[in-house]
């Protein structure tokens, strides 16, 4: 088979395209032949050697992609040669061909592109256990949300939008703030303005929003700021640096709540992927998701697809294609 492999770690150019050996499938596993793979920032850690890789090189990146089926262990009997299968959490899939455990297999429906599956997964699930278990957002709340332009942060949006809640989002610039809108935001402001203040002039009795999904890390105080009392935020990333200390006196005085979120902790078995990836397979079909934006790449240019993502200058999902 051929994949997408590096040796050492470095920028891009340690990408490399060529021929491996096929996986051998063991115990619970399917073998499936990859038709997309969704590229995310932990391959770009991982290339850099920011995370921690077992074994020895080469190594192969990805873990979230989609294809068909071509070997099944005789024991499986709930899943055939040919089945289309969507995957997140599965190592080695920058690769033609990728071993993915039986816990893992996600039935793709005939109505859901291989390109909306591997875009879709990680993110999606990410975003979908954040309004639903951190917080449950509900009709009527209004809602902040920071990176609005980001891969999570436009299907928050259209997430939280679905529920019939109020959505102010956060961008870097007036490009990514014209993203966030077409995405359903009812407003987006920049982080160049007083935008806690902003926030709270724009929420109804200006005493600030229900809840605030926080990306950014830095800017953990300044979302408390712009939650009302009794307001939740949610941390779930430190994209712009380590939040400050919280003061637990501060969250008595307030009656706020802090939470934190990691896609798996909540996304612990089969019957739990399947059913929110079902459920975001069904707000496609509805047309409450939109995906339209997605960047294909060969998988042999890999190396032009992780230098646009580290560029920061794409907007929606880059897919790498076999």
């Amino acid at each position: 088979m051929k994949a997408l492999i590096f040796e050492q770690f470095g920028g891009p150019e340690v990408l490399q395209y060529k021929e491996m050996p096929d996986p051998m499938i063991h115990g619970d596993q399917i073998l499936v032949r990859t038709k997309a793979i969704g590229l995310n920032f932990a391959d770009v850690y991982r290339r850099k050697g920011n995370y921690h890789l077992a074994g020895k090189p080469p190594y192969i990146l990805g873990y979230e992609g989609a294809g068909i089926v071509e070997s099944v262990p005789k024991h499986i009997q709930h899943i055939q040669i040919g089945d289309r299968i969507a995957f997140a959490d599965v190592p080695f899939a920058n690769a033609e061909l990728v071993a993915v455990p039986v816990d893992r297999a996600i039935p793709l429906p005939v109505d859901i592109s291989f390109e909306h599956a591997a875009g879709l997964l990680l993110q999606g699930m990410t975003a979908h256990y954040l309004v639903n278990d951190s917080y449950r957002v509900q009709a009527g709340d209004e809602v902040l949300i920071h990176a609005a332009a980001g891969g999570v942060g436009q299907l928050l949006i259209q997430l939280c939008k679905r529920k019939g809640a109020k959505v102010i989002g956060l961008t870097s610039s007036e490009a990514k703030k014209q993203v966030a809108l077409d995405a359903g935001a009812d407003e987006v402001i920049l982080y160049s303005t007083d935008w806690v203040q902003e926030v709270l002039q724009w929420s109804n009795g200006k005493n600030g929003v229900q809840v605030a999904y926080d990306s950014v890390g830095s800017t953990l105080m300044d979302s408390f700021a712009a939650v009302r009392i009794k307001g939740t935020v949610v941390f779930y990333g430190m994209a712009g640096g380590d939040p400050e200390p919280v003061d637990p006196r501060m969250l008595m005085d307030t009656s706020k709540t802090l939470t934190g979120g990691d896609l798996w902790n909540h996304v612990t078995s089969l019957d739990n992927r399947i059913k929110r990836a079902h459920d975001l397979f069904g707000a496609l079909r509805e047309g409450n998701l939109n995906m339209d934006m997605l960047t294909t790449f060969s998988l042999k240019d890999g190396a032009e697809a992780h230098r646009l993502l580290e560029s920061r200058q794409s907007v929606g999902k880059i897919l790498l294609i076999p």
